[in-house]
């Protein structure tokens, strides 16, 4: 059996996959046999087994597609979580000297108020708008392509698949 060329990016060095006939389907190796002189126990072993790869490969996929997204994604969150933190702090003594500078103006009682209503606004929005961000992130758009295509294939018509 040859090696899957791409099972080095799946963290499977040296995985081995099924030989394919020369037709291009996926098989037990024996090129040239007319399906016709095969016992049905021999063809349903072939479908079977070529089914179980096929649902392996499927997983694989999955797998592979959905580390690639949280590690992108862990990424991501760390060096926000660190923006943040430092936007925050930013803000914090900001907001203290707005409310330093209206308590000369109005009381310092109704300074706080004031930049305390501010933020209830920005959180208000920015709450929105992190919402409508969360509804549009995308999936795994190939293994759910792919997952679509294997009920016409087991029907046999696969044509629909294209």
């Amino acid at each position: 059996m040859p090696t899957e060329p791409d099972a080095h990016r799946l963290g499977e060095p040296g995985r081995r996959v099924p030989d394919r006939t020369s037709t291009g389907v996926l098989g037990s190796g024996s090129t040239g046999t007319d399906p016709g002189d095969r016992s049905l126990g021999d063809l349903i072993s072939e479908v079977t087994q070529d089914l179980s790869t096929l649902l392996r490969q499927e997983v694989e996929l999955a797998k592979a597609e959905a580390a690639q997204t949280a590690k992108n994604a862990g990424k991501g969150a760390g060096m926000l979580s660190g923006a943040a933190y430092a936007a925050g702090m930013v803000l914090l003594f900001l907001s203290i000297a707005l409310w330093w500078a209206l308590g000369n103006l109005m009381g310092y009682g109704w300074s706080a108020l004031v930049v305390a209503v501010v933020w209830v606004a920005v959180a208000g929005v920015l709450a929105l708008m992190g919402k409508k961000e969360v509804q549009q992130a995308p999936g795994m758009d190939r293994t759910t392509d792919s997952l679509k295509k294997i009920p016409h294939a087991l029907q046999g018509h696969e044509e629909k698949n294209r």
